[in-house]
């Protein structure tokens, strides 16, 4: 997507639903072999119902198949509700399940937290549904196992019951609607985001435009890992870790690269239009309507996980 078009959006609203094309969070459109009439009574079905419905993984090797807003989860393993560095948070969405990368980058990436000064470890939010797949609220992506949310609020205790876990909420990091960073950022945020940047699965991590800009302005050292962080419109509450598909997986598409460079000057451009709106352009096509995804337009191998 042109980044022009994109800070146009930004002037309109910093809600992801505002921007029809939603690609750089929601990865690329590659065109797969799909269920289509092979899912019998069950292809016009939606398919959030489908697979909001499972409440266990499949019986099969963990595979992610199609992209990250389109496609499904085999055997996904459970995030343990709680460990020596993280809780799961909001367990009655039972999104806590990952493909086993992301399982093991979140352990790892939380052992690093507990390192930093005024961090037990990780809150973790949404990972993915048992079976991936459309949500039946919420995201547009995390379908396939791959996304991981991270809550920005540091954890004071790793012993939160689940009636606390429901009901505690994170903490915003954003001022001047996420042209800056606001007095709850702190320089271990910086620290933990950079973490999960160097570790070589990740493909991307989402986060405000204002987080961004001050990572830029902070970091005095190698720089190349800034490349993964992407501004994006909210995420100043937690921030998104994105996976590139695991090496030998056929059936899952991974999501073109990052643009080269360390993205620095385009994310000062994205603040900068925030703090003073271009104009909308009257000539912008207008967004049409989003259809709800059916079961018959997940990518084949989607049947056999929802039916195993």
């Amino acid at each position: 997507m042109i980044l022009s078009r994109l800070l146009s959006c930004a002037a309109l609203s910093l809600l992801l639903a505002s921007c029809g094309g939603s690609r750089d969070i929601s990865g690329e459109r590659e065109v797969l072999p799909t269920v289509g009439s092979s899912g019998g009574a069950q292809s016009n079905v939606q398919a959030k119902k489908l697979f909001g419905a499972q409440s266990l993984a499949s019986r099969q090797s963990p595979a992610a198949y199609g992209s990250y807003a389109k496609g499904c989860l085999a055997g996904a393993q459970q995030l343990p509700e709680s460990g020596p560095t993280w809780q799961a948070m909001r367990l009655s969405r039972n999104r806590n399940w990952a493909h086993p990368e992301t399982i093991d980058m979140v352990k790892k990436l939380s052992s690093f937290a507990a390192t930093q000064p005024g961090w037990k470890g990780l809150y973790v939010g949404d990972l993915s549904q048992p079976r991936g797949g459309p949500m039946l609220t919420g995201h547009r992506s995390h379908q396939v196992g791959l996304d991981a949310d991270i809550w920005m609020l540091p954890p004071q205790s790793l012993s939160l019951t689940a009636k606390q876990r429901e009901n505690i909420s994170s903490i915003s990091t954003r001022r001047a609607k996420g042209a800056y960073v606001n007095e709850n950022w702190t320089r271990a945020h910086h620290n933990i985001l950079k973490a999960a940047a160097k570790d070589p699965r990740v493909a991307r991590i989402f986060v405000f435009p204002g987080a961004k800009v001050q990572m830029c302005a902070d970091e005095k050292g190698e720089r190349s890992y800034l490349r993964k962080i992407r501004p994006w419109y909210g995420h100043h509450y937690h921030f998104h870790v994105r996976l590139n598909c695991p090496k030998g997986l056929r059936g899952c598409v991974d999501q073109k690269a990052p643009p080269a460079g360390d993205g620095c000057a385009d994310a000062r451009q994205w603040q900068r239009n925030i703090l003073n709106p271009p104009p909308p352009d009257p000539n912008a096509p207008k967004r049409k309507p989003r259809r709800e995804l059916l079961l018959a337009d997940l990518p084949a191998q989607c049947v056999s996980v929802l039916g195993n």
